[in-house]
C-alpha cells in the first residue's frame, strides 16, 4: 500500500509543470541554469539560504557575499518583479533593460574619471572610490534569481550602489551603509535592504542615536520622495553636474558623516586632555 501510493505521489509529481516539478521534487528535476552562473532553487532552498545569510551577514556586516545571497533570497516572489516593471514604465528604464549595460572597471575608466571637471558624475564617483578604498569591481554576481532579466535588474542594482554613495558622500563604514541602505529600501523596496538595518544593534550608543535623529529621517525621506534610482543610466550623466542631478532625482545631500565623526573625535580628545590637565594640577598642588 505504502509503494504504491509513493509511486502516485511520483507519478503526480512527474505530471506538473517544470517549475512547479522542480521545487516540489528537486533531487530528481533539478532544473538546467537559465544563464552562465544561476543556481536553481527550491523554496525550502531559498528559505535556508535566506536564514543563513541574515545571521551571517549580522555578525559580519562587510561580508558582501552575504549581503548579496540575502539579496537574492527575498527579491522573490514580489520584490525584483516590482522593481523590474518600474524600470519598463520608465522611458530609461527601458534602455537599461535593452542594452543591459554593466558597471566594472574595464566598462568604465576610473583614469578618466578622475580628469573630468570637479563636481561632475564621474569625478565624484571616482572620488568616492579612492576615499573608500574600493573598486566597482567589488559586486558580486546574482546567481539564485531565476529569470535572467530580474537577474540583471538585480546586478543592476547592486553595481549601481556605489553611484548612489557617491552621490550622497556617505561613507561604507556601517552608519554610512545603514543610511544607503534605509534610502534604497524607501525607493526599490527590495528587503534586504530593510533587513540590513538590523546591524543598527552592532552601533555605539552615540552612532546608534545620530542614526535615528540624522540619517534615518533623511534616508526616509528622500528615498519616498526622490524619482526610482534605478532609472537612471549612470553611465550618460558622468559629465552631468552632480549638483543638478541631485536636483532631478529629488535628493538632499545629507550632513557629512566624516566631518560629524571627526568634530566628535575631536571633541572627545580636548575634554580628555583638559581633564588630564586638572588632574595634572590637582596632584601638584594636592587639590
Amino acid at each position: 500500500m505504502k509503494l504504491t501510493n509513493s509511486v502516485t505521489t511520483v507519478k503526480r509529481i512527474l505530471a506538473l509543470p517544470p517549475q512547479l516539478r522542480y521545487r516540489t521534487f528537486s533531487i530528481l528535476n533539478r532544473p538546467s541554469p537559465n544563464y552562465p552562473g544561476h543556481v536553481p532553487l527550491t523554496l525550502v532552498e531559498r528559505g535556508a539560504l535566506a536564514l543563513g545569510s541574515a545571521f551571517g551577514s549580522l555578525r559580519n556586516p562587510y561580508r558582501h557575499d552575504l549581503i548579496a545571497a540575502l539579496g537574492e533570497a527575498t527579491a522573490k516572489p514580489y520584490f525584483v518583479s516590482r522593481l523590474r516593471r518600474a524600470m519598463l514604465e520608465n522611458p530609461t528604464g527601458r534602455r537599461i533593460l535593452k542594452d543591459k549595460p554593466r558597471i566594472s572597471s574595464q566598462s568604465m575608466s576610473l583614469e578618466k574619471l578622475r580628469q573630468l571637471p570637479d563636481n561632475t558624475v564621474g569625478r565624484a564617483y571616482a572620488a568616492w572610490l579612492d576615499r573608500e578604498g574600493v573598486t566597482p569591481d567589488t559586486r558580486d554576481s546574482v546567481r539564485y534569481i531565476d529569470d535572467p532579466e530580474e537577474a540583471y535588474v538585480m546586478q543592476r542594482y547592486r553595481e549601481t550602489h556605489d553611484f548612489t554613495h557617491a552621490i550622497t558622500g556617505l561613507p561604507v563604514i556601517i552608519e554610512g551603509e545603514l543610511a544607503i541602505k534605509a534610502f534604497e529600501f524607501a525607493n526599490t523596496v527590495l528587503p534586504m535592504t530593510a533587513l540590513s538595518l538590523v546591524a543598527v544593534v552592532r552601533l555605539k550608543a552615540i552612532e546608534r542615536k545620530r542614526f535615528f535623529d540624522t540619517y534615518l529621517p533623511w534616508a526616509l525621506s528622500n528615498g519616498l520622495k526622490s524619482e526610482e534610482v534605478i532609472n537612471v543610466y549612470w553611465e550618460e550623466e558622468l559629465e552631468t553636474d552632480v549638483d543638478a542631478l541631485r536636483e532631478r532625482l529629488g535628493i538632499e545631500m545629507p550632513p557629512d558623516l566624516r566631518e560629524m565623526r571627526k568634530v566628535l573625535r575631536n571633541q572627545k580628545r580636548a575634554e580628555k586632555a583638559a581633564r588630564e590637565a586638572r588632574e595634572r594640577v590637582g596632584a601638584a598642588t594636592g587639590v
